[in-house]
């Protein structure tokens, strides 16, 4: 299988199946020396892992991380660092029922179709489990990154929209709720709405607005690796989006041109920060904002119409353990996608200019 394979100088491989033995990754291209900080890379798995609340699902994984190479003595050598993170909760049996049985808006037919056989347990390959993996990535990548700030946060549950600008926002205070929301009187709405859809045995999607502060002027490599493009496919690589959006996004297309523009200061930097942080596809110093929407997750626990691989037309019933809404899972996965790009573009800045 192609395509598990991210970024052009500081890559992610990853591995491994939903319900398999483990799930794991190769960090290839991280510089040597840095001091890995394992209480903090366990910190964000913790961000991400199941039965966290009770708005996510309750499948119970430590998601404890084994490093297999790559790290001596805490400090990486430059060598391929290789990691697992074994699966201890799964619960295949829950997965029988649809082993002959497309389930809509799964990746089951599609799946089937493309190799001729699939894992049904969880859906395998392409179940949301794998997105730990980025988290252990993204993670060393923030230390790499240092004085680099990444923040992620829920901004809209359903209908429920925080509409505040991350300026007015302490965001900080997103980790002190479940829903990972930055704004406790928001927070509580959208953690009563995605309580209410579990109890009809559906499910509700939602916004991840992500911050990423003291960005070095010059990353992003033209004209097809622009730094918007790479953030846009780290995004839309993650399970259950649909949408991506940075800067003024779709509404700056209902202003003029004098309205838009981004008026210079004296030292390089901008009046207004319409652009988002990037300009031609290259960060400019301004702080880079974008917005990644989340859909309804697939599996709801209601009678759905489907087919079987016959293409007989039958009746199935959602079971097993799984999130009402993805979204505030899915806040230290949107981290972690962009630390992955910030890193991969530092590295590469570092062949643009010859040194003087």
């Amino acid at each position: 299988m192609a395509g598990n394979v991210f970024g052009s100088i500081f890559k992610l491989i990853t591995f491994g199946e939903s319900h398999g033995v483990a799930i794991g990754g190769i960090i290839d291209g991280c510089p040597a020396g840095i001091k890995v900080d394992f209480d903090a890379i366990q910190l964000e798995m913790n961000r991400r892992k199941p039965g966290q609340s009770t708005i996510v699902t309750q499948r119970k994984e430590p998601d404890a991380v084994k490093f297999l190479s790559g790290i001596f003595e805490g400090t990486t050598t430059g060598t391929p660092i290789g990691f697992i993170i074994e699966n201890a909760n799964q619960k295949s049996k829950d997965y029988t029922h649809i082993k002959g049985v497309f389930r809509p808006s799964h990746a089951d037919y599609t799946y089937f179709e493309k190799y001729g056989q699939r894992d049904y347990r969880g859906g395998g390959r392409s179940s949301a489990r794998e997105t730990a993996c980025r988290v252990v990535a993204g993670a060393l990548a923030k230390q790499f990154l240092k004085k680099i700030e990444i923040n992620a946060y829920t901004s809209s549950v359903g209908e429920i929209v925080l509409n505040k600008s991350y300026k007015e926002l302490n965001l900080a205070n997103a980790e002190t709720n479940d829903v990972r929301c930055p704004d406790s009187e928001v927070a509580a709405q959208m953690i009563s709405k995605i309580k209410s859809i579990r109890k009809e045995g559906d499910t509700i999607g939602g916004v991840i607005s992500c911050v990423i502060k003291n960005v070095p002027i010059g990353l992003g490599e033209p004209v097809f690796d622009r730094l918007h493009a790479q953030l846009g496919k780290a995004m839309l690589s993650i399970n259950a989006v649909k949408g991506f959006q940075y800067g003024s996004g779709f509404k700056g297309t209902q202003l003029k041109g004098s309205q838009h523009n981004d008026s210079f200061n004296t030292n390089g930097s901008t009046k207004t920060n319409l652009s988002g942080g990037i300009q031609g596809g290259i960060s400019n110093g301004m702080d880079i904002y974008f917005d990644v929407a989340f859909k309804p997750v697939a599996t709801i626990m209601k009678v759905q119409d489907t087919i079987d691989k016959e293409g007989n037309k039958i009746e199935m019933h959602g079971k097993g353990r799984h999130d009402p809404c993805v979204v505030p899972r899915a806040v230290p996965i949107v981290e972690a996608m962009a630390a992955l790009v910030i890193a991969d573009f530092v590295l590469l800045n570092r062949l643009s200019k010859a040194k003087k």
